[in-house]
C-alpha cells in the first residue's frame, strides 16, 4: 500500500522516463565508442571453358559466368568459422585492438576473453547477408577505427580468396586423381591381358589358332570334294572294267589315300590330347583376345574418361569476384545514438504507461 502511494505519477515518470533517458544518454554522450564499418560485396563465379564449341545464344549465356551459389553459402559459412577469427587475430591482432578501447563498457572486448568469447564478439562485429536473388555476400566488418574497419575487411576478403581456390582446386585434384587411377588400373589389366595372349600364343605354338581352324576345316572340304569326284569316276570306270584292272586299283588308292587324310584332319580338330586339339585350342584364344579386345576398350574409355575430366575440372574453378571493394568510411555509423535514444524514450513511454494504468486499476479496486 505504501509502495502504491508512493508510486504517485510524478516519481513514476522520473523512475520510468527521465532515469532510463538520462542514464542512456550519459552513455551515449560519454562512455558510446565510434564504431566505423567498411562495407564490401563478393560472390563465387565458375571458371569459363569447354563452351567453345556452343553456337549462338548458347555460347553467349554459357558466356554470362553466373555465380555459384553452394560455393557462395559455404564461403558466408567460413567467414564467421573459429580457424578464420584465429588467422586473423594472429594477422591483425583482433583481441589487442578491441581491448584497446576502454570506455565504452557494453561493446568492449574485456581482457582475458575465452576463445569461444572473443569467437561470438568477433561474429558480432563481422556481419554477413547473403542476397538469395543475385548470390551475393554483404560483408560489413567493424573497427573503433576507419582504417582498421577497412583492414579486417580485405583480411577477410584475402582469405575468402585462398579459401575459395583450395576448395576448388582440391575437388578439381580429386577428380582428377580418381580419372589417372581408373586409367592406371585399366593401362595394368590391358598388359596383363596382353601377356596371357602372348604366353598363350606361345604355349602353343601359334600365333592364331582360329586361322588354323578355318584352314583345317578348308582343307576337310577339299578332301570331301575330291572324294566325292573320285567315287563318280570310280563308279564309271567300274561300268567297263574290272576291279583288279589297273585304273580302278588306282583310283581305289587314291580314294584310300584321301579317307586317311580326311581321318587324320578331323582327329587334329576334334580328337587328341586336350592340349593339341584345334577346338579346344581355338576357343581358348578366343576367350583370351576377348579379354584382350575388352580390356582395350577399357583403357579407351580411361583415356577418353581422363581427358574429360580435365576439361571438366577447369570449367568447375572457382574464383571469388569483388563486386564492391572494402570501403574506407568517413565516418561513425555505430552507434546510433539518436536513434536509439528514440526508441528508448517511445519504450519507455510505452512502459509508462502501462504500469500507470495499472497502478491506477489496482487504487481503483482498493478505493
Amino acid at each position: 500500500m505504501k509502495l502504491l502511494r508512493w508510486l504517485d505519477g510524478r516519481r513514476l515518470a522520473w523512475l520510468m522516463l527521465v532515469l532510463p533517458m538520462v542514464l542512456a544518454a550519459v552513455y551515449y554522450g560519454v562512455f558510446a565508442a565510434d564504431r566505423y564499418v567498411s562495407e564490401s560485396i563478393i560472390t563465387v563465379r565458375q571458371a569459363q571453358g569447354g563452351q567453345s564449341n556452343m553456337p549462338g545464344l548458347a555460347l553467349l549465356v554459357a558466356g554470362l559466368n553466373t555465380p555459384s551459389r553452394e560455393e557462395t553459402l559455404y564461403l558466408r559459412q567460413y567467414i564467421h568459422s573459429l580457424q578464420l577469427m584465429k588467422d586473423l587475430d594472429q594477422r591483425l591482432g583482433l583481441r589487442k585492438h578491441f581491448e584497446s578501447e576502454r570506455r565504452d563498457p557494453l561493446f568492449r572486448l574485456y581482457a582475458g576473453s575465452s576463445q569461444e568469447w572473443l569467437l561470438e564478439y568477433y561474429r558480432s562485429r563481422v556481419e554477413v547477408q547473403f542476397d538469395d536473388t543475385a548470390s551475393l555476400l554483404t560483408v560489413r566488418a567493424q573497427g573503433f577505427t576507419p582504417d582498421f574497419a577497412q583492414l579486417l575487411n580485405k583480411a577477410i576478403l584475402d582469405e575468402c580468396e585462398k579459401f575459395v581456390n583450395a576448395f576448388s582446386q582440391r575437388m578439381a585434384r580429386e577428380q582428377m586423381a580418381f580419372a589417372e587411377g581408373e586409367l592406371k588400373r585399366a593401362a595394368d589389366s590391358l598388359k596383363d591381358t596382353q601377356a596371357d595372349l602372348m604366353k598363350f600364343q606361345a604355349r602353343n605354338g601359334q600365333l592364331d589358332p582360329q586361322v588354323q581352324a578355318s584352314m583345317v576345316g578348308r582343307i576337310e572340304g577339299e578332301l570331301q570334294a575330291q572324294m566325292a569326284k573320285a567315287e563318280t569316276e570310280l563308279r564309271t570306270l567300274r561300268g567297263y572294267l574290272n576291279d583288279d584292272t589297273h585304273p580302278v586299283v588306282a583310283l581305289k588308292n587314291q580314294l584310300d589315300a584321301m579317307r586317311l587324310q580326311l581321318a587324320a584332319e578331323q582327329g587334329r580338330a576334334t580328337r587328341g590330347s586336350d592340349e593339341r586339339r584345334i577346338n579346344k585350342v581355338a576357343l581358348e584364344f578366343q576367350e583370351h583376345a576377348a579379354r584382350t579386345t575388352f580390356a582395350k576398350d577399357a583403357y579407351r574409355l580411361a583415356l577418353g574418361a581422363v581427358e574429360n575430366s580435365r576439361i571438366e575440372a577447369s570449367r568447375k574453378l572457382k574464383s571469388l569476384a569483388v563486386i564492391e571493394p572494402p570501403s574506407l568510411p568517413d565516418s561513425a555509423l555505430l552507434p546510433r545514438r539518436w536513434y536509439a535514444l528514440a526508441t528508448l524514450f517511445i519504450v519507455c513511454g510505452l512502459l509508462y504507461g502501462v504500469v500507470r494504468l495499472t497502478l491506477a486499476t489496482i487504487r481503483e479496486h482498493q478505493d
